[in-house]
């Protein structure tokens, strides 16, 4: 059984009177997609956001095996995530709408950046040696995602699947250890979900990379996804493969309700 990368035990928040998050405890093992499911207002993103820093739980602690060993990932500012190895997308697209596929990727690099004022300013030998390694790094993540037709192109003027598989791209393009992403086929139509499904293989079976991941497609949870959490409420409910979460009498209720998705579910699996 390989390593835990990442581990949230018994996590909690609070936002004034409401509990979004209550008790939520789950390990992700390196080299595996683990995909957190539940109905909106489930608490999932909520999870996500502990993760990446920009809530603070109010209880329960979050523990990750950065560069140099186990870390409490609670105790890190949000500015130092990136550097640890854990970058993200969003539900929302945040791309530099004004600049150019090759531009937006190459701001991915920015947390491998070791060159200070002066040496960018006269462009030194060092400078010139990491803009080659970001260049690499860039060219790399186009030619796995097949963006190279869109690489001079303004974001401002690509189709939204296009700019979903862009923001996954930068993304990439910071070398993490451990990719969360949020609900990445999200306006997606069928084919273009069936290409995100198999770039996340890709991304775990030829780059080694982790991925978290935030869900409502079914279809896509059940082809790629090692572990599943369900979770309703702000609690988990069940956790298992993608067939035994699926199967859970209690995922069916909260998560599915009517007869048609349960069938639909069903014919997924």
């Amino acid at each position: 059984m390989s390593e835990v990368l990442l581990s949230a035990r018994n996590l909690s928040v609070r936002f004034g009177g409401v509990l979004a998050v209550n008790e939520v405890s789950f390990d992700v093992r390196r080299g595996e997609v683990f995909t957190l499911i539940g109905p909106n207002g489930a608490g999932k993103t909520t999870v996500f956001n502990l993760i990446s820093r920009i809530y603070t739980p109010t209880s329960g602690e979050i523990s990750y095996a950065g560069p140099d060993g186990m870390i409490e990932l609670t105790r890190q500012p949000p500015h130092r995530v990136a550097s640890l190895g854990i970058a993200r997308t969003f539900q929302n697209i945040e791309l530099f709408e004004q600049a150019t596929v090759l531009h937006n990727l190459l701001v991915g690099r920015h947390t491998h950046r070791q060159t200070g004022f002066w040496r960018e300013l006269f462009f030194t030998p060092a400078t010139r040696a990491a803009e080659l390694k970001a260049r690499e790094q860039v060219e790399r993540v186009i030619d796995l995602l097949d963006l190279q037709h869109y690489r001079e192109s303004l974001v401002a003027g690509l189709p939204y699947g296009v700019r979903k598989v862009v923001e996954l791209a930068r993304a990439l393009c910071a070398e993490p250890r451990l990719l969360l992403l949020d609900e990445p086929s999200s306006g997606l139509n069928v084919e273009e979900t069936d290409d995100m499904a198999f770039w996340i293989e890709d991304i775990v079976h030829e780059l080694g990379v982790t991925v978290l991941m935030v869900e409502h497609d079914m279809t896509l949870v059940s082809r790629v996804s090692n572990q599943v959490v369900a979770m309703n409420q702000g609690q988990v409910l069940a956790m298992g493969s993608p067939g035994e979460v699926q199967s859970n009498q209690a995922v069916i209720e909260a998560y599915l309700g009517s007869i048609d998705d349960v069938a639909s579910l069903r014919r997924s699996a």
